[in-house]
């Protein structure tokens, strides 16, 4: 990487990837500044609260950034929380008021600051609130680089054909004002390099017409809780009615990330000793008959997922579209087999460490659960030649984004 972009700021709502980016650069002696909406010191009084109370709000803090020039808008995200609420505004209209916020409240800073920036610098700042970030950047001669968090306007697309193929599952889904996907192409023509997680993504900003010569494909990073090296995962020589297999999924419930398949493929399978958990908030409504197999535990933190992963068989992730897909490494880091989509992030090596779907249906499910069902000792295999997830750290991280050029 030249020298003369060696001094990296970087901008971000909320704990993306619990701020492995940050994390990356400040390994590597870069990061100038971390710029984000909520940081919660350990010191904080809203860490006297009972546990469950703002549980995601006091996760936003890390240790490995513990001593970094940290700026946070914490009062000011509070006022805008609660004005949005008063003014009842939700969905696109919320989201789009929070971006806007934050990139103002960002160049208020920069402005403040400037002194302090090590120029020309590096700005790096996630998608869909990045616009008026590299407007500023430009001016002052840095370097941008867009994160691009998801699949863009082709992901939007597939989704609007899923919920019109699937009616019965209302949700308040709605598609993104076309001023937001027009700041989109504006984000992506003014950044100098963008910053995808998998190769599908890679496809899906090409077919809009990014140039390939504009984007880096960069796998996201993930640090192992301690507690996962010792972990041992044991599979009965049989399942049965008395000892199912117990199938995960984890994640948002809603149809992009192939519920409506998922439910289809239990269906098929009623009358097999599988069971179900399905872990994350509920974006459809719960079917009035259900198989009863099927547990809806519902939204949990991000600290309480780990006794999920360890009780499991295996983990199903039958996205039809996502950036990456981080469980995906939650999941192996407890070597947890997994049965995923192509369209995603890639982790599953087929018949290796799981297995890959190659297409989102009910029946393609049913038989991948079933090789599962008939077959558990293919399944420990998978378990352990799970990723040791070399790929996936944050030094392969900070190499990679060392050598952007």
């Amino acid at each position: 990487m030249s020298e003369k972009f060696s001094s990296w700021l970087c901008c971000q709502i909320g704990a993306r990837e619990h701020y492995a980016i940050p994390r990356a650069l400040q390994k590597a002696g870069l990061l100038n500044h971390l710029i984000t909406d909520a940081w919660i010191l350990p010191n904080s009084p809203l860490n006297l609260l009972p546990k469950p109370l703002l549980a995601n709000l006091r996760e936003r803090f890390h240790r490995d950034l513990e001593f970094v020039s940290v700026y946070s808008f914490n009062n000011s995200l509070i006022s805008l929380e609660l004005n949005q609420r008063i003014q009842k505004k939700s969905g696109w209209l919320h989201i789009i008021s929070r971006n806007h916020w934050f990139q103002q409240k960002t160049i208020s800073l920069l402005r403040k600051i400037y002194p302090q920036i090590n120029s020309p610098a590096t700005l790096f700042a996630y998608s869909y609130a990045a616009l008026d970030l590299f407007c500023y950047a430009k001016k002052q001669g840095w370097r941008t680089i867009l994160g691009q968090i998801d699949p863009g306007i082709v992901e939007e697309q597939l989704v609007l054909k899923e919920h019109a193929r699937y009616p019965n599952y209302q949700s308040s889904y709605q598609a993104a004002p076309s001023e937001y996907w027009t700041n989109w192409l504006k984000e992506c023509s003014l950044a100098d390099r963008i910053v995808v997680n998998s190769f599908w993504s890679s496809q899906a900003l090409q077919k809009v017409g990014i140039s390939e010569h504009k984007i880096d494909i960069i796998p996201l990073a993930y640090q192992a809780p301690e507690t996962t090296a010792n972990f041992v995962r044991f599979y009965p020589a049989n399942f049965s009615k008395e000892r199912p297999l117990k199938v995960l999924f984890l994640g948002q419930i809603i149809l992009r990330k192939g519920i409506a398949a998922v439910l289809e493929a239990v269906e098929l399978l009623r009358d097999k000793p599988i069971e179900l958990w399905l872990v994350g908030s509920q974006g459809i409504p719960q079917p009035q008959q259900f198989h009863s197999k099927i547990k809806w535990i519902g939204a949990v933190s991000r600290s309480a997922t780990s006794k999920y992963y360890q009780q499991a068989d295996v983990f199903l992730f039958p996205t039809l579209s996502d950036g990456f897909g981080l469980t995906q490494l939650e999941a192996q880091a407890w070597k947890l087999p997994i049965i995923a989509s192509k369209f995603c992030g890639d982790v599953v090596k087929d018949h290796f460490n799981g297995l890959l779907l190659q297409e989102v249906t009910g029946e393609a499910i049913a038989n991948a659960l079933l090789f599962c069902l008939n077959n558990p000792q293919q399944l420990d295999m998978f378990s352990r030649q799970s990723s040791k997830l070399d790929d996936f750290n944050l030094s392969q991280l900070n190499r990679r984004l060392q050598a952007l050029s």
